[in-house]
């Protein structure tokens, strides 16, 4: 189930019944573990089989760590996690590599079949892992020290609105709410449909359009004159930003529903201008997750200027990788910790804004630079193979002037491009806006607030795309 499918919201409402119905905070608990369940098996239930393995054989290792807080414990339950997802993950990635080494070598390959290793990945169980091993290292640096049941644990694993996608949880901001759930409140159940709408229309209004767009440019590369290539790559990176905080802003509002409170996971990211600021708005819980579980274990900046810069591009590169079993995505998360690096060194170099140009134009300069680095990014991200990221790189920089589109088409969907852009640039001030006139917008007419409500919902059946698969559920 996608949260924007129909199905989705029939699971819902069910589920929301059968909540109110319980008279107990574990009754409670029960149902909502319960659907969570329900929820992941609609996927695929042979998926069930790996995360009860996984769960039960991590909660074994937690309790051994609340015990003991042993740093074998801890260093075998890491090891065998990250072994599970690197063999379930990245298996294939390694034979392909080895092969394509050996035939460089001049071994003949024929006949070899790696395909078998290609098998589908298991929804969410990148993020289910962090969120596990999040826990038992904390519990052994000694910041959490709160006994969780097993029922606890599985929910907190579990919990539908953020396992497949994330955001990326500590037990912190999670398992203490889990322990403490109400009765369904009328306040939460409006704030939270309201943010769940807010990522519903990004999800189906905005990133389910722009993938047509982005697919039929990107497609084939080779076939593209520079303009066009810049717009294929717009369109995507517009819509990866539509669809991953879409599906988290539903995941917000779904947990507000039962009376959760989730962190935020992105915050304007494309008005960043600087890499340090790119990667505390962009996916930040994953980007709070590696600084404080890698980062920080390989020494931070504790260890020097040039031991602080290595730190830095590992995270990163290990951080591409996550994403994905390509080496597309290694240099995705390179290019990143080379820009931060790049960032860091110069920073002290640089006039301050006001210096050499004024501070309004400093600022736009950082920004657009900002952004072409990020858009240069996102081609490796998106890309199939590397063969094909560095031909769009190079009809983005002109090596080719093959026309995609006619003309009067192109400039139709560059102008349809921009206004989006422009949506996004300008979404602080209308959050802004909207936060500032909830009182106001309250006591509005009913009828008027009606009108709205259902010119939203007729917005998304009649200019909603065909329903896409989350980008974020394939990592």
């Amino acid at each position: 189930m996608i949260f924007s499918q129909p199905v989705f919201f029939v699971f819902l409402a069910v589920l929301l019944l059968l909540y109110s119905l319980c008279r107990s905070q574990s009754e409670r608990a029960v149902t909502l573990l319960a659907g969570s369940l329900l929820f992941y098996a609609s996927w695929k239930p042979a998926y069930l089989i790996l995360l009860v393995l996984s769960v039960s054989a991590n909660y074994l290792f937690y309790s051994a760590l609340s015990r003991t807080r042993s740093r074998r414990t801890l260093v075998v339950a890491l090891t065998l996690n990250l072994t599970l997802l690197g063999v379930i993950k990245y298996l294939g990635m390694v034979i392909d590599t080895a092969l394509a080494a050996a035939g460089l070598a001049g071994v003949d390959i024929r006949g070899v079949d790696s395909s078998w290793t290609h098998w589908a990945l298991p929804l969410g169980i990148s993020f289910y892992t962090f969120h596990m091993l999040s826990v038992m290292i904390d519990v052994y640096r000694g910041e959490w020290t709160t006994r969780i049941s097993f029922r606890a644990w599985w929910l907190y694993v579990s919990f539908f609105p953020h396992m497949v996608a994330g955001p990326i949880l500590r037990a912190s901001e999670l398992v203490e709410q889990l322990g403490r759930l109400q009765p369904l409140q009328a306040r939460d159940l409006k704030l939270g449909a309201l943010i769940f709408m807010g990522g519903l229309i990004k999800k189906v209004l905005f990133a389910d359009n722009l993938a047509g767009v982005a697919d039929d440019l990107l497609a084939h590369p080779e076939r593209l004159d520079s303009a066009t290539a810049w717009l294929g790559v717009t369109a995507f990176a517009l819509q990866i930003y539509f669809d991953f905080s879409g599906y988290s802003e539903m995941a917000i509002g779904l947990a507000r529903v039962f009376g959760i409170t989730l962190p935020r996971n992105f915050l304007y990211p494309y008005v960043s201008r600087n890499p340090q600021e790119f990667w505390q708005r962009w996916h930040i819980t994953l980007s709070r997750w590696l600084r404080d579980y890698l980062y920080v274990s390989l020494g931070g900046n504790r260890r020097g200027a040039a031991r602080t810069l290595a730190n830095l591009m590992i995270t990163m590169v290990l951080g591409g990788l996550w994403h994905g079993a390509a080496w597309t995505f290694v240099i995705w998360g390179a290019l990143h910790g080379g820009w931060l690096v790049l960032h860091r060194v110069l920073k002290p170099l640089l006039p301050a804004p006001g210096a050499a140009l004024p501070a309004a134009l400093y600022a736009v300069c950082s920004w657009a630079v900002s952004m072409v680095i990020v858009w240069i990014t996102w081609v490796f991200f998106r890309a199939p193979s590397l063969d094909a990221a560095l031909s769009l790189c190079g009809r983005m920089f002109g090596a080719s002037e093959a026309g995609a589109q006619p003309p009067e088409v192109r400039s139709f969907v560059w102008l349809l491009t921009g206004l989006t852009l422009g949506l996004v640039l300008l979404e602080p001030r209308l959050v802004g806006f909207a936060a500032r006139s909830t009182e106001r917008w309250s006591r509005t007419p009913a009828l008027l607030r009606g009108s709205v409500y259902a010119a939203c919902v007729l917005a998304l059946v009649v200019f909603g795309g065909s329903t896409q698969r989350f980008i974020y559920f394939d990592f």
